[in-house]
């Protein structure tokens, strides 16, 4: 990690300096830039996220009493450790967390169908899919982990808990046109709070989305399933992996091995419910869910000796048809103020793993936005990008849902009827489906923010629209190896990757240094404030074919070797070679060895643009589209 640039200090180099124009502004002011609503995992990332700009003046409400202590949610996708990196908290999940390695199947005995057999086994995540793996965590440490960020980033956030939100509106006033009324659970205090803008992250039941007129619709499967995180003690040999368990009679039910390697989480198919009923009218209690979970997995013995946590619910999809305050046809003529992420506009079956990691997706798509607008980096309409972006991806996750919870409450099939779902073809399912389980379906088509596929050939491992996938690297100042998507932070900056042509950076004729110079002539400075440092805005990385010991670092053009901070410090982290002991990443993500190109990543991870080196007119002209500039033609002429 990078520290000291602006000056040595003791501690954990990890904890930035608080800003003090941040922790000393008066308290109980009733302005904010950004009200967030709720603690959930969108609300965890989104206050981590802002958190890191002093500038922007962040509050942060929770009706609960305090922090989360028992999450409901536990899957955590390879996508979203690789965001957790960003935020530099991927280290600590995968130490506590589960890791799903293979998932098993197992269905009824073909010669007694009283008795469940293995029938197959699959890896969890395809090989090469990510360089993290689907791990399993309590949610309440997740969030705990982004609490502790928000607290030792330099805004020094912290929630104010007990806090209910009762009314948003949106007035016509050009500061603060949010005006919203809050209430304090405990004394009934009432008091009013303006912002520039509000984000309700409060869940199924939202207060924000009610208040801005928005709906969830959807359907229920008229299914009751049980959950229950447990103690036990059995004889089925699989209760260490993933299973997914079809039985004749008894019902489905998948089984997660949780963190701390004796915890196990059931979900347990329960009762068919009739069209309009509720699950809270069967009055199941954790008694029946131990006892259909036995029947299940017959012949094999299984004796609970603790329940953490218990629950039932219906299985359901539920979607808004926008996600924030501005109606379809205001699009053109009026600005978001409002939006809702998370289960306050999108709701999904448990099973398939997808709520709390698509909700904290729509955070970190939110929040590099609202920075970039509330500091003046980018125009106001740069937020419409947010409900257009993250519906669609929710609508398809939901479609995805539907069919494999649909699959899962299935009965085995029954060959003299026809009716039911083969247990083979469960199986294929899972597997053809595995990218929307490891988080990494997503893919943004050509808008605002992503551009075409004239130039994707270039650089065919980074699709245009997909999140960035990392690949192995050697750093050239010290030949380090790391993962080159590390170097990603969550720190609101476009991230630039200029891979090289096969000529050495030392070469007049190279390419990538050609593409430095020009770079260094006028685009990069034109979108940069006066006095920051060259990669303030966008941070550029060069990605060299020769070995790091073919490369002096100081031969390295000043793009590649920029020197920052008031000391004038030297950066050694902006190049690397392929790595020695992996792949070379550019066989492994298809990069055009001839001619270089350049892989423009938004700070949410995504892929913008793949452009070639001599692209840069192009570059700047995309550029331009949501990048305000800092500094006019005059000023740098001077």
């Amino acid at each position: 990690m990078q520290a000291y640039l602006n000056g040595f200090h003791t501690g954990d180099p990890a904890i930035l300096r608080a800003d003090p124009a941040a922790t000393n502004e008066p308290k109980g002011d009733d302005t904010v830039d950004v009200l967030i609503v709720g603690t959930g995992p969108a609300g965890c990332v989104l206050g981590a996220q802002l958190a890191a700009f002093p500038g922007i003046r962040t509050r942060i409400v929770e009706r609960r009493a305090g922090a989360l202590e028992l999450g409901q949610a536990d899957g955590i996708a390879c996508r979203s450790v690789e965001m957790f990196e960003a935020f530099d908290i991927a280290d600590r999940v995968l130490k506590e967390a589960a890791q799903v390695t293979e998932t098993v199947f197992w269905r009824p005995d073909p010669a007694d169908g009283s008795r469940i057999v293995r029938s197959g086994r699959i890896q969890d995540v395809e090989e090469g899919l990510s360089e993290f793996p689907h791990v399993i965590l309590n949610q309440a440490r997740v969030q705990e982990f982004l609490l502790e960020k928000m607290r030792t980033a330099p805004r020094r956030l912290e929630p104010e808990y007990g806090v209910e939100v009762l009314a948003v509106d949106v007035t016509d006033a050009a500061d603060y046109p949010v005006v919203v009324r809050m209430r304090r659970v405990d004394t009934g205090e009432e008091s009013i709070v303006r912002a520039r803008y509000v984000v309700g992250c409060d869940g199924a039941r939202s207060t924000v989305r009610q208040s801005i007129g928005r709906v969830l619709h959807g359907d229920s499967a008229n299914q009751a399933w049980g959950v229950m995180d447990a103690l036990v003690v059995t004889d089925y040999p699989d209760i260490r992996f993933k299973s997914v368990i079809q039985s004749t009679d008894a019902g489905n039910m998948i089984i997660i091995p949780r963190e701390g390697g004796y915890l196990v989480r059931f979900y347990i198919e329960m009762d068919e419910l009739d069209p309009g009923e509720r699950v809270a009218g069967r009055a199941i209690t954790s008694d029946d869910l131990i006892a259909a979970a036995g029947r299940i997995l017959h012949p094999h013995a299984l004796e609970v000796k603790e329940i953490v946590w218990w629950s039932v619910y219906e299985i359901g999809q539920r979607l808004t048809d926008k996600f924030d305050d501005v109606p379809v046809d205001q699009i053109a003529t009026r600005l978001p103020r409002v939006f809702v992420a998370g289960d306050a506009c999108h709701t999904h079956s448990p099973k398939a793993g997808q709520g709390m990691n698509v909700s904290m997706q729509d955070a970190f798509n939110i929040g590099w936005k609202l920075a970039a607008v509330l500091e003046g980096r980018s125009a106001p309409e740069l937020l419409h990008t947010y409900s257009a972006e993250r519906q669609a991806v929710a609508q398809n996750l939901i479609d995805f849902d539907k069919e494999w919870a649909a699959m899962m409450s299935a009965k085995p099939l029954d060959a003299g009827s026809g009716e039911g779902v083969d247990p083979a073809a469960l199986q294929n399912h899972f597997q053809k489906q595995g990218r929307y389980t490891a988080g990494t379906a997503t893919h943004y088509p050509p808008a605002l923010l992503t551009g075409d596929a004239t130039w994707q050939h270039l650089a065919t491992g980074f699709p245009i629209g997909e999140r960035f996938h990392s690949a192995p690297v050697a750093r050239i100042g010290d030949a380090e190896p790391l993962e080159l998507g590390h170097v990603h932070r969550a720190d609101g900056r476009w991230r630039l990757y200029a891979f090289g042509d096969r000529r050495t950076v030392t070469d007049p004729a190279s390419r990538l240094r050609a593409f430095a110079e020009q770079w260094m002539d006028g685009p990069a400075t034109r979108v940069t404030p006066d006095g920051a440092d060259i990669d303030a805005v966008i941070d550029v990385r060069g990605i060299l074919q020769q070995s790091h010991r073919e490369v002096e670092p100081t031969a390295l053009p000043e793009l590649l070797r920029p020197h920052k901070g008031r000391y004038g410090l030297a950066d050694y982290d902006k190049a690397f070679a392929p790595s020695a002991k992996g792949d070379d990443i550019f066989d492994a993500r298809g990069i055009d060895r001839a001619t270089g190109c350049l892989v423009l990543v938004r700070p949410d991870q995504y892929v913008a643009h793949v452009l070639p080196l001599d692209a840069v007119g192009e570059l700047e002209d995309f550029l331009a589209r949501f990048l305000q500039p800092q500094r006019s033609d005059a000023e740098l002429r001077v």
